[in-house]
């Protein structure tokens, strides 16, 4: 039995996207030769949403560290509010004393709270235990480089410099990369020629039936829907980014200018900020703008995740706005396709997410190449509003058999033949 050292700064009951493969992986590794042992942030000094039922999702006797991080009541009067700055001492502490007094094969890195992941080459030289990042996002991100000032996010500056330099001292150093985009690899690839000798590997999310079950054995209720109501439900469950909003504008223009009886629809938003607190409504602004504001709610808190699981079983119709970009692996497909509703979404013709909604017969999906204009793409979604008129009318079922490559289970799979070649490659 080999053994994975697993940092994940934020970890049940914290309700984060960063947590999610770790979590859905966990039930699986033992029984595919590695011994987890999990190191994370006391989730009583996270800020975040949480879900406490995610708890009883985790394997019995998993072997749990819980590390301390700065007050962010104190770190933010200088600046500091990130979770893996607040915590990069106390990860580094508590991860010396476990390599120290156990035998590690390999450390890996799943979050996108990237600044602890810089620990990874100091531990390699002093433990010469080998590491890999799991890149659920970019660490240093370039796209806000090219906008005006009063464009980009606040301190974006600072945080670009520190993500620089910490990638920099670190990606070079790393034995593999997991990544849920090949457009991540290649883009690391490219800033550090000696990784294109380096194993990676392009591994989704996924989905659980596990988590589905708990929805059914406990019969949770949906949040904020109104099932039954006499209306079409359309629901979206998710972050609504800026790069969201002239797909979903599109389709909102589309749906005035040519969709069936717009009365027979009510639209829901919900969990579109992870800030919490945060009460800008993007999405209702849009719809009031084209004079769909009364069939149009949207609720930028966030629910808890098994919450999340029974509003998309009870809906009529699920949403996704899609991307433009054809390396965008949305992990929200998975679940939805899982829900057994039929799904609504706009992605590039390319993406992986369009075929495999479509190899799953799961519903409709507009499919784009990211150059088309303003009125082109109003245009192209236009075509499929007849289509759109009987979609929540679609049989519909839970696609088990064509999601199984999907499955944590097989992802799982994947991922522990990946952790054995990089320990054979150490040998």
């Amino acid at each position: 039995m080999k053994k994975v050292l697993i940092i994940s700064p934020h970890f049940p009951p914290i309700n984060a996207p960063d947590t999610q493969r770790v979590r859905m992986s966990l039930p699986y590794y033992r029984e595919m030769g590695w011994e987890p042992v999990v190191l994370c942030v006391d989730d009583r000094l996270v800020e975040g949403f949480r879900d406490p039922l995610l708890v009883e999702t985790l394997p019995a006797g998993l072997e749990i560290h819980k590390v301390g991080a700065w007050p962010a009541s104190i770190t933010r009067k200088f600046g500091l509010g990130s979770l893996s700055m607040r915590s990069y001492y106390h990860f580094k502490k508590k991860g010396n004393e476990l390599l120290r007094s156990s035998d590690f094969d390999l450390v890996f890195f799943s979050t996108s709270m990237f600044h602890v992941c810089a620990l990874g080459p100091y531990w390699k030289r002093k433990f010469g235990v080998p590491f890999v990042i799991d890149m659920q996002d970019p660490w240093r991100n370039d796209y806000y480089l090219s906008k005006p000032r009063d464009q980009r996010p606040p301190k974006f500056r600072i945080a670009y410099t520190i993500d620089k330099r910490l990638e920099a001292a670190t990606i070079p150093s790393v034995d593999g990369i997991v990544s849920v985009s090949r457009n991540y690899i290649e883009m690391l690839q490219e800033r550090y020629p000696q990784m294109k000798h380096r194993p990676a590997v392009v591994l989704p999310f996924g989905t659980s039936e596990r988590d589905f079950d708990v929805v059914k054995t406990k019969n949770l209720p949906p949040q904020v829907i109104k099932p039954g109501d006499g209306k079409i439900n359309v629901v979206y469950v998710g972050a609504m980014t800026k790069f969201f909003l002239p797909l979903l504008e599109a389709f909102f223009q589309a749906f005035a200018e040519r969709g069936p009886d717009k009365h027979r629809y009510h639209f829901y938003f919900i969990g579109t900020n992870y800030t919490p607190g945060a009460e800008a409504r993007p999405v209702e602004e849009i719809a009031a703008r084209l004079g769909l504001g009364d069939i149009v709610t949207e609720v930028p808190g966030r629910i808890p995740y098994f919450s999340a699981l029974a509003t998309l079983m009870h809906a009529d119709i699920l949403f996704i706005p899609g991307s433009t970009d054809p390396d965008y692996n949305a992990s929200k497909v998975y679940n939805n396709i899982l829900a057994g509703r039929p799904i609504f979404s706009i992605f590039n013709e390319r993406s992986l997410v369009k075929k495999t909604i479509e190899d799953c017969g799961a519903g409709l999906v507009v499919g784009i190449t990211g150059n088309e204009t303003a009125a082109e793409l109003v245009s192209r979604i236009g075509e499929k509003m007849a289509a759109f008129g009987s979609l929540h009318l679609q049989p519909t079922g839970p696609h088990r058999q064509l999601l199984a490559q999907h499955s944590a289970a097989n992802l799982t799979k994947a991922q522990t033949e990946f952790f054995n070649l990089i320990v054979q490659a150490q040998s």
